[in-house]
């Protein structure tokens, strides 16, 4: 398990090897080639939406013109409620535009 620092949710967030292996297989464009992006994504997001399905999840997004042309990075982050205040990696994709959710913070 690898712990990502987040200052958005000022915790580090947890990429167990399972879920970096379910990336793996289903999202192989975003990982291994830019496991940095992803990291980057959770440390310096362009936005953060709350998932109107799954109230608990986050969705960090930032633009990377190197992926794929030009396209975003979607981190996925679960927030487990108090009292264990544990947050972490569901799923992360590439996305060539971002839909649904609903905005919680954008880059000034």
């Amino acid at each position: 398990m690898t712990q990502l620092p987040c200052p958005y949710l000022n915790a580090a967030v947890e990429l167990t090897d399972e879920r970096e292996a379910h990336i793996r297989a289903k999202h192989p464009e975003l990982l291994p080639q830019h496991r940095d992006h992803l990291i980057r994504t959770l440390a310096d997001p362009d936005d953060v939406r709350r998932d109107t399905r799954f109230p608990n999840s986050l969705l960090f997004s930032h633009w990377f013109p190197d992926v794929k042309g030009g396209k975003f990075v979607v981190v996925v982050v679960v927030a487990d409620p108090s009292p264990t205040d544990r947050y972490w990696i569901v799923t992360a994709y590439v996305a060539r535009q971002l839909s649904g959710g609903t905005v919680t913070w954008t880059r000034p």
